[in-house]
């Protein structure tokens, strides 16, 4: 073979080496990104050629799917109540991807999850067209139905949060305003789009997609001043309900020449910490929390989950208590204020672990995972997160909650015949405390043999409301009741 003969046929092998190389590289380095790339259309067209398994509350199914014919996605999702169901559903949209439940257990939805494969090769075998399993939620659709209600009534905005505190199962997660999945669930441009883009907070200032329940952190005003009343009580500055606490008044925070205030004309002179809750006074509390400091105020707070992301799975941002804080900032926090922040998850997690003889479960909303036959994948089991405080402390707290609704500031939470914990907030913000406080309720619900079917958390944020009927227990409080009661009702 002359010499550019060989030249030609080393050159054609090489091509052919690259092809095989690249080939390969394709069809085995590159397969799986390849297989979830989202510019892969006929990733889509796959994900939407049968029907979505379905999430499911008290047995009952709260998504759907239903046939197109103007896209080469088969099927949508449909929503039953979307509006009230979306905080815990997310959505799944054709054209603008997915959220929450949806995105988390996608695969499970769609049955490409791998612990579908021997019911999908079942399946093929038998013809049978390939379907998505069902994800089993913890949910109470009465007390979701009772918080939605109650929040729709208040009109403003807000959240509520309703937990089991002997599991941690999540019970209601209403977050309002709100949007229906269903009304931007394919991928037309001239309806699905349109009605995205109303629901963007630069179109829509209410921001109905923000989920209030688990992603925003709002200060937590009085309410947090159970955390630091069990951190009083844990730390031995106190050790009953009863003592009288060193508390003067008028009381001066440390390096400052400013006086903490009272909401009115109280008795909070050197009150007994059961006195300080049912009046909700300042002073005792900021003081308690400069007595303590800021590290045994934050431990304290760690252990209700403060500064922690929780996964419900679904992600809650982290609540906050801050470190390096001097006296009379950790006097601020520890009544709620300064830079205190916290999500309705964790409000509710705090009146959960006192409820609960001070044990803390992981708040959880997926019950288990099934296959389309309805075989259980997997099962959630309830995990204990934390002991934030002893069950001596716990009851001793308990006590006081209960004072609070008995005879205190939160007596619209009454529920006869049922022992009711709670604890109003009214939260200063905005510059100046410019704006319209945040009203907050915290409560649990207390059967005959001392066990607590629900722990509660409510927030209102109302911009047109008149300022001096923002309370706690005025707006936040009643919404608390209804859905006590309806989980009370719903386990007779």
């Amino acid at each position: 073979m002359n010499k550019p003969l060989r030249r030609i046929a080393l050159f054609c092998g090489l091509l052919v080496l690259s092809l095989l190389i690249r080939d390969n590289w394709l069809q085995y380095v590159k397969a799986d990104s390849l297989k979830t790339d989202a510019l892969n259309r006929r990733v889509s067209i796959e994900r939407y050629a049968q029907p979505r398994g379905n999430i499911i509350v008290d047995g009952k199914a709260v998504t759907g799917s239903t046939e197109t014919s103007s896209s080469d996605f088969k099927y949508k999702r449909t929503y039953t109540d979307g509006a009230m169901w979306a905080p815990v559903t997310g959505f799944a949209s054709q054209a603008f991807g997915a959220t929450q439940l949806e995105s988390i257990e996608d695969g499970i939805l769609t049955g490409n999850d791998d612990r579908l494969f021997f019911r999908n090769t079942l399946d093929m075998i038998t013809g049978k067209q390939k379907s998505g399993g069902n994800v089993v939620t913890t949910l109470n659709a009465s007390a979701q139905q009772a918080a939605w209600n109650g929040l729709k009534k208040q009109g403003g905005k807000g959240a509520v949060v309703a937990l089991d505190p002997s599991t941690g199962k999540i019970l209601a997660l209403a977050s309002y305003p709100s949007y229906d999945p269903s009304s931007f669930a394919g991928n037309s441009t001239t309806t699905d789009t349109k009605a995205w883009q109303k629901l963007q907070k630069k179109y829509d200032p209410n921001d109905p997609m923000l989920n209030r329940a688990l992603r925003e952190t709002y200060p937590p005003g009085s309410t947090f001043k159970v955390v630091t009343a069990s951190a009083a009580l844990q730390n031995n500055l106190y050790s009953s309900a009863d003592e009288a606490t060193d508390s003067p008044l008028p009381w001066t925070m440390p390096g400052t020449t400013t006086p903490l205030k009272n909401e009115g004309n109280i008795p909070c002179k050197n009150a007994t910490l059961r006195v300080a809750l049912q009046y909700s006074c300042n002073t005792v509390f900021g003081k308690v929390g400069a007595d303590l400091g800021n590290d045994k105020m934050l431990a304290e707070a760690k252990k209700f989950g403060f500064d922690a992301e929780q996964f419900t799975p679904v992600r809650s941002n982290a609540s906050v208590f801050s470190d390096n804080m001097n006296q009379s900032q950790t006097a601020l926090s520890s009544i709620g204020q300064y830079n205190t922040a916290a999500t309705p998850l964790q409000m509710a997690m705090v009146a959960s672990a006192v409820a609960n003889d001070g044990k803390l479960m992981k708040p959880y909303m997926v019950d288990k995972l099934q296959s389309s036959n309805l075989d259980t994948i997997s099962q959630t089991e309830p995990e204990e997160m934390s002991q934030p405080l002893s069950s001596k402390n716990a009851q001793i707290l308990q006590s006081m909650m209960e004072t609070v609704v008995e005879k205190g500031t939160g007596t619209s939470a009454k529920i006869p015949g049922v022992t009711v914990g709670g604890k109003t907030g009214t939260a200063q913000h905005g510059v100046d405390n410019s704006e319209n406080p945040y009203a907050w309720f915290l409560s649990y619900a207390k059967n005959a043999d001392g066990s607590s079917p629900v722990a509660v958390a409510v927030v209102i944020e109302d911009d047109n409301a008149n300022r001096d009927d923002i309370s706690g227990g005025g707006l936040a409080a009643p919404i608390a009741k209804s859905v006590m009661e309806a989980v009370i009702d719903s386990k007779k």
